[in-house]
């Protein structure tokens, strides 16, 4: 068994307020001895672990063709989140209220600790990381811009805004979301609570939608993470939501929304138990334009059946659904949407229009079948 060793590298410290960033370089044969790259994964409590998206094995191949080319050069930067275990010691005599300090970065060098005992972690150049891994030549200093914390929810939203740019899949973001903390772009703190809300909905045992959204961590879902993201932020606006919500934080009471959500969805579930089951291209119910036009009829029912923050019952809910068994086209047949507008079952698209007027559909059956009965 190797002794643990240690790399000693001039670095220059930056400091931005209370926080503190190290530039420095290294080799790129190196890299792998100090860090490791955290893919994002859900651990047996569905709890996210881990934040890097999958190595692109083109995009990696193209850069170790390049760097084994004549007069290679990588100029840009990657960025590591380095624990504790890592350190930096001023130079002798470096001013203290300087913006900048030069040093020594230390990190400790295990050869045999396991991949996540490793004291830092790529949170911005995977695939370089892996190409400079890979690549055959002798070495290849790199420059590389790291900062020190043990706190995994800063180390994703420094990955979630380092990357916020570039072509980042939204559905690796929205799993993210939830397990970051700190000041995040406008756009993105608007998506963390109902992206908490989607994650509960996806891994609570029990729920209607319980491993039935696709998202990172769970390819096999067939109800695309962004259509009950979508569905989620218009109740939150104006519909059932919006009773249990905070207007000074955006956020509420999970609990209330998730009795809500569980109770309207799990009514749809037991009305149309064939169709929630089957794939979007098979059924317009798990499709999109279903799952947000169905949220708008959960508001209507609920401002209908129950003031101030009662929550209606599955029972309640699946009584009510009745009303749109008949005008319903989920899976064949036509969408009866007026006299000369006639559609096919599965014309409809996840598109604004199509949205409007399949819950224009929804809705004006509904009450018109309601008002009937009264």
């Amino acid at each position: 068994m190797a002794p643990p060793s240690e790399l000693r590298l001039p670095a220059l410290e930056i400091r931005q307020g209370d926080r503190r960033i190290y530039q420095f370089a290294i080799d790129g044969k190196r890299l792998p001895d100090v860090t490791t790259v955290s893919r994002i994964h859900r651990d047996n409590e569905g709890k996210v672990g881990g934040y890097q998206r999958p190595e692109v094995l083109k995009h990696v191949k193209a850069i170790q063709t390049y760097l084994e080319s004549p007069g290679a050069v990588m100029p840009n930067a990657l960025v590591v989140a380095f624990d504790t275990r890592v350190t930096f010691e001023p130079t002798p005599g470096s001013p203290a209220d300087a913006d900048s300090a030069i040093g020594t970065l230390t990190i400790p060098v295990d050869e045999d600790a396991d991949e996540q005992e490793k004291p830092g972690w790529v949170v911005d150049g995977q695939q370089r990381s892996a190409a400079l891994r890979d690549a055959d030549v002798e070495r290849f200093p790199v420059p590389v811009v790291g900062f020190i914390t043990d706190d995994l929810r800063e180390q994703r939203a420094q990955f979630i805004l380092v990357n916020s740019t570039r072509p980042l899949p939204k559905g690796l973001i929205h799993e993210l979301l939830p397990e970051t903390e700190g000041k995040l772009p406008a756009a993105l703190e608007r998506k963390r609570f109902p992206s908490a809300l989607v994650a509960a909905l996806n891994y609570m045992p029990g729920s209607p939608f319980e491993g039935a959204i696709r998202t990172t961590t769970t390819p096999t879902g067939r109800i695309k993470d962004n259509s009950v993201l979508k569905m989620l932020e218009n109740s939150l606006t104006d519909g059932t939501l919006y009773r249990f919500r905070d207007p000074a934080t955006g956020e509420g009471d999970t609990s209330k929304m998730l009795e809500a959500l569980w109770n309207f969805w799990k009514a749809v579930r037991q009305t149309w138990p064939e169709a929630w089951e089957l794939p979007p291209r098979k059924s317009r119910l798990v499709h999109g334009v279903g799952i947000v036009s169905l949220g708008f009829v959960m508001d209507d029912i609920t401002d209908r059946l129950t003031p101030g923050d009662a929550v209606p019952s599955t029972e309640i809910f699946k009584e009510e659904l009745t009303c749109l068994v008949n005008a319903c086209a989920w899976t064949e047949g036509t969408w009866n949407f007026g006299p000369q507008d006639q559609r096919a079952w599965n014309s409809l698209q996840v598109t604004p229009r199509h949205i409007a007027e399949l819950t224009d559909y929804l809705l004006r059956e509904y009450r018109a079948t309601r008002a009937a009965a009264a």
